[in-house]
């Protein structure tokens, strides 16, 4: 298990946001920051099994800022 992965957040040229996780070929895009982040955790617990999930995702936006997604517990997530 992995303790966190990290994501590169950047603006889209069609509006929203798409997120590109850094060491995974994980992809995912949202209209608001808080869909993205939806959409992040989606992509983290469809990507790993229940056992490999990380247990810290983290968000770095293109304008240089570093946010963790609080209320992560990927024990409890999907069930």
């Amino acid at each position: 298990m992995e303790k966190e992965i990290v994501f590169l957040v950047e603006e889209s040229i069609d509006g929203g946001y798409e997120a590109k996780a850094l060491g995974h070929s994980i992809f995912t895009e949202g209209e608001s920051l808080e869909e993205i982040k939806g959409a992040v955790k989606d992509a983290v617990h469809c990507h790993f099994g229940e056992e490999d999930l990380p247990k810290i995702i983290r968000l770095h936006f293109d304008h240089s800022s570093t946010q963790t997604i609080e209320g992560w517990n990927p024990k409890r997530h999907f069930k």
